[in-house]
């Protein structure tokens, strides 16, 4: 290593679908279209819970969160995504490649945090529904919250000096839709072991350990299901989780598939096409899934449309 030159990277280019650059302007409308109805879809679902009293409780507050990260984690990547692909390809500096990482990291740590919070949420409700209000008071539920945006920040900020203080040389092409850890761990030169140890202990407390309390928090929940006499009870009770284990499904599916394959050259559209949808589709399916399977949110809209339409109605 030492008898040999290296260029340090100061800028990365970023390429993405560049195999076929007819496809550059239907993919540009689709990910746009995607993008604007992921900001009506879950900006409409915080106004919504926060409009309707019936949508007051721990399960929507959640919820209005989930809504917010979604929204910000998906303006981190999908404008710079549009330019690419506009421009056939963008320049970025280091800088502001550090900048979209940790913003990245951070919000989709929160989102893996709320979900867990959810899960626990349905847990208390199903399991031990006569401590519900006692466990879930609203000043508990700020502080989960609270605790989630703590923790999101600080492992996002550990994540990213890690990361960036590992030494890029020579090829600075991402072919990736953003600053992402695994094609920016294959530019690095020199020794990095330690950050990248360091990395992987706390990427730990956040996707396993956050899989680790939904997993344990259904598993109680379905012993309490099976307990239930009647098939419609047991149907009724269930349908209260569908929407959450739907949006849980999507979110740690595709993370679980993008950072537990291979990273090499043979895999890079494969990567690229999951990326997409752990960053353009998820956030967008979020509010209509919880729309379509909740009868609580089904009613606070179709309450709202109903008063859009008489101005003058309170």
């Amino acid at each position: 290593m030492a008898g040999r030159n290296f260029t340090v990277v100061t800028e990365f280019f970023l390429f993405v679908f560049t195999e076929h650059p007819e496809w550059g302007l239907p993919l540009f409308l689709v990910f746009l279209s995607c993008y604007l109805v992921t900001l009506l879809g879950n900006a409409g679902m915080i106004i919504l819970i926060r409009k309707d009293r019936r949508l007051h409780t721990p399960m929507y507050f959640f919820l209005s969160h989930l809504s917010f990260a979604d929204i910000c984690y998906s303006s981190v990547i999908v404008p710079q995504m549009l330019d690419v692909l506009r421009e056939h390809g963008a320049v970025i500096s280091q800088a502001r490649c550090a900048a979209q990482f940790f913003l990245f990291t951070f919000f989709a740590s929160i989102d893996c945090y709320l979900l867990a919070i959810m899960a626990y949420d349905r847990y208390v409700a199903i399991c031990q529904p006569l401590l519900y209000v006692t466990v879930m008071t609203e000043k508990d539920c700020l502080g989960l919250v609270a605790g989630a945006y703590v923790a999101g920040f600080s492992g996002a900020f550990v994540r990213t000096v890690t990361a960036f203080t590992l030494s890029f040389c020579g090829n600075n092409v991402i072919n990736f839709i953003f600053c992402d850890l695994p094609p920016l761990l294959n530019l690095t030169c020199g020794e990095s072991h330690t950050q990248e140890v360091v990395i992987i202990v706390f990427a730990i407390f956040v996707m396993p350990a956050c899989i680790l309390v939904i997993l344990m928090s259904y598993l109680f929940i379905i012993v309490a299901i099976m307990q239930i006499r009647s098939a419609g009870g047991r149907a009724k009770t269930f349908s209260t989780c569908a929407s959450h284990l739907t949006a849980v499904a999507l979110f740690f599916g595709t993370l679980i598939f993008m950072y537990l394959r291979d990273s090499s050259g043979q895999s890079s559209k494969k990567n690229q096409v999951v990326s997409v949808l752990y960053t353009v589709v998820t956030p967008m399916l979020n509010p209509l899934i919880y729309s379509l399977r909740n009868k609580e949110v089904k009613e606070a809209i179709m309450k709202a449309l109903g008063r859009s339409k008489y101005f003058g109605e309170p």
